[in-house]
């Protein structure tokens, strides 16, 4: 059958299935529709192949089990499919969602937009016109108040009027296009950033909210909120587990508690846990978010506070650029607030699809089966087989990754979203949380956990066998093909919730070990070529170097100096220590002169008569 006819029927077929379901009071989409015809043909008991063209009572067959499925309002299997796709098609990630957001405003803009920069106005009433558009449109583009206070109106037209004065519409109206309107989008920006710091200084912003408070407040509640519809859904799971791990040991029991279809019931409120955590990530990112913002926003009205201070004027190139800062960093409060809001109601809505659970399971009859089990929490299970670890060496034709030998073990993308992949099979359906601490086992560049040494090892004796059995499975319970990530197994399409993680497929595992080389300084003998050189102007100065000393003689000169010059060497006898004894000591000295003179009292007579005697010793009596 060609494409286009094959489209064709199947439009056909979910129209006609989409009739159907509205006979009989229920509405449903065409996503639904398409996702249970889809589940329909791959569960192999309806004996569908799709390899052989559909015939009339092939579509008769079909339309009717689809429409039969679809109107089982007590089936958890249905509310986990319409959880998929309403989540499905209700997510995005956080780049896409302000991607889009931001799109749509513009759309709404662009005609308030046109009406300014396609304007041609000349008189005077109608420039204040096109003043007035240009106020209504800087107010609609900032979100700042509505268009239609008179209080917010003064205060954006005054703000406007400061940095651009209704005198420059001329000049404003013979710009191109484009640069009306990135002078409108700077224009707006400058604005808000002036209100804001006037709403700062207690000087204005009527009709401007306090989105950090509201979103400190928000931010709180919803993650409360999230927090505790998810410990309700893993409690229900936990009750959910103990009981179908009791009847995976009691075959008897398993019969007995087919009708309520226990199974089906987990995997609703898995599913449920798993969009709970998904949201709640996002709700974490956009705190992380508010806070940094809050931060800078306060940094950044300091700033022009002390730019601003008591000055009556002050250069644009200074404020403007803050004024700027401001503005966008108020953009991204109001995408943090549309986005928590967003994800709030989405919360709001996934609830619904936990309705069958207290139909299925009243309270009374979940206390009989829990008679005499233990129940225990996803981290308790782990607790339990933590010591357990897998060894490498019973080993040899799989490989096993540990956190200690794998830099990027938190990274790798796990198969069927950490579930055990040997119990899942070999209990017919049963999710019990793998361990990577006992071993992450990697075949065919796929990762597996497991939640005890044993199921590891009877998973990695035949790998091959186990998948199967879980794709089989997968076949007749159609929501485990994204409870369990089994896309690239059995669709080609991928849900918007997982998109984030299809990049984690391609991640490999970045080994770790402990390891030493040595080796020799200089294995090989040195070729270096000390005359080699790579600059042709230095060969070009030794060439000429070279060519003139073709031409030249060697003198040689000698100096009185220079003049029969060697090296010389001496030897001497190292100096020892020695004394020496002189003479005797001697002294000699002259005689001392004694000259005495008699008579000099005077006597009888009175003439004086001096009489002299030399008494001093001759030089060889002494």
């Amino acid at each position: 059958m060609p494409p286009t006819q094959a489209e064709s029927v199947i439009k056909n077929i979910i129209r006609e299935i989409g009739q159907e379901c509205a006979a009989h009071g229920e509405i449903v989409s065409e996503t639904l529709v398409a996702f249970m015809v889809k589940a329909v043909v791959l569960d192999p008991s309806n004996g569908f192949n799709v390899d052989r063209t559909l015939i009339k009572s092939d579509v008769q067959k079909l339309v009717k089990l689809c429409v039969t499925r679809l109107l089982d309002s007590k089936n958890p299997s249905l509310d986990t499919i319409k959880m998929q796709v309403y989540f499905d098609m209700n997510y995005t990630s956080r780049e896409e969602f302000l991607e889009e957001h931001h799109r749509v405003l513009e759309s709404r803009l662009g005609s308030v937009s046109r009406e300014i920069t396609d304007n041609r106005a000349c008189a005077r009433e109608e420039l204040e016109s096109l003043y007035r558009k240009i106020v209504s449109y800087v107010l609609l583009r900032s979100g700042l108040g509505s268009p239609t206070d008179i209080k917010v109106v003064r205060e954006a037209t005054a703000a406007l009027q400061s940095v651009f004065p209704q005198a420059e519409l001329g000049t404003f109206l013979t710009l191109s296009k484009k640069d009306k309107e990135r002078q409108l989008k700077e224009l707006t920006m400058i604005v808000t950033g002036i209100r804001l710091f006037n709403r700062d200084c207690g000087k204005g912003g009527g009709g401007v909210d306090d989105l950090p408070a509201i979103l400190r407040e928000a931010i709180p509640a919803t993650t409360q909120h999230i927090d505790s519809q998810l410990q309700i859904a893993q409690d229900q799971a936990y009750r959910y587990t103990a009981i179908l791990e009791k009847v995976s040991k009691n075959p008897l029991m398993s019969k007995e508690l087919q009708p309520y279809m226990l199974k089906e019931a987990l995997y609703n409120v898995r599913q449920y846990e798993i969009f709970l955590q998904i949201i709640l990530s996002d709700i974490i990112t956009c705190a992380q978010e508010v806070e940094i913002m809050v931060k800078q926003l306060g940094a950044q009205l300091e700033q022009l506070k002390m730019t601003v201070k008591s000055k009556t004027a002050v250069p644009t190139s200074q404020v403007f650029p803050i004024f700027i800062a401001l503005s966008n960093l108020w953009t991204s409060f109001q995408d943090e607030t549309v986005l928590i809001s967003v994800l709030s109601n989405l919360t709001t809505h996934l609830e619904p699809f936990l309705g069958a659970h207290e139909l299925l399971f009243p309270e009374k009859v979940l206390q009989d089966l829990l008679d005499g089990v233990t129940v225990k929490t996803d981290v308790c299970r782990m607790k339990e087989h933590m010591e357990d670890r897998v060894h490498p060496a019973d080993f040899r034709k799989v490989e096993w990754l540990f956190p200690e030998t794998t830099a990027n073990f938190d990274k790798l993308l796990i198969q069927y979203r950490g579930f055990c992949a040997y119990t899942f099979a070999a209990t017919d359906g049963l999710l019990l949380p793998g361990n990577p601490a006992i071993g992450i086992l990697k075949y065919k560049e796929k990762y597996y956990t497991f939640n005890s040494r044993d199921a590891a090892y009877s998973f990695a004796e035949n790998p091959e066998n186990y998948i199967d059995l879980i794709r089989e499975k997968a076949k007749k319970n159609a929501e485990l093909i994204q409870l369990l990530e089994l896309h690239q197994q059995l669709e080609t399409l991928i849900p918007y919730s997982q998109m984030k993680d299809v990049d984690k497929h391609y991640i490999k595992p970045i080994t770790k070990c402990e390891s030493g080389t040595q080796t020799d300084t200089h294995i090989l003998p040195p070729t270096i070529v000390r005359s080699y050189e790579w600059n042709e102007w230095e060969l070009r100065r030794k060439a000429i170097k070279l060519a003139n000393l073709r031409q030249k003689v060697t003198h040689s000169v000698q100096t009185d100096l220079s003049h029969m010059r060697r090296e010389n060497c001496s030897q001497v006898y190292s100096s020892k220590d020695a004394s020496t004894q002189s003479t005797r000591e001697g002294s000699t000295r002259v005689p001392r002169p004694q000259i005495y003179i008699a008579g000099l009292r005077g006597g009888p007579t009175k003439t004086t008569h001096g009489v002299k005697v030399n008494l001093t010793r001759a030089v060889d009596e002494t």
